[in-house]
């Protein structure tokens, strides 16, 4: 019987171990140069179903987010930021989407990261 016990506790220990996190923090790169780009970018996360916190940085392109993991992952994230026009490592922007961005947030063009590069 103690054996029994001593199985099942290990069991339900491991499954816990393994088991998605509610508030799980995310953070990847996405491409952007300014603070049009951070609304876009941050608009995209949060209208991911499960995302409830994001925060991109301008200077670095990081993109810090608290995800509900039973509801998203990162990918799907990645996903939809991709659809306005931003990639990631991972994912490329379709480019109908990176067309769309208005020309200040044109991050592959070195002439608008320039500019933006003079401005902070």
């Amino acid at each position: 019987m103690k054996k029994y016990i001593l199985i099942v506790g290990i069991a339900l220990i491991a499954l816990s171990a393994t088991a998605q996190k509610k508030n799980a923090k995310i953070e990847f790169e996405v491409a952007g140069v300014c603070d049009m780009c951070k609304e876009r970018i941050e608009k995209a996360a949060l209208t991911t179903k499960g995302v409830k916190y994001a925060n991109w940085n301008v200077q670095t392109h990081m993109l810090s987010l608290i995800v509900d993991e039973r509801k998203t992952s990162a990918k799907k994230v990645q996903h939809n930021i991709a659809a306005v026009g931003h990639s990631t490592k991972e994912i490329e922007a379709p480019i109908e989407a990176y067309n769309n961005l208005d020309p200040c947030c044109k991050y592959n063009d070195e002439e608008v990261v320039k500019d933006h590069e003079k401005n902070e």
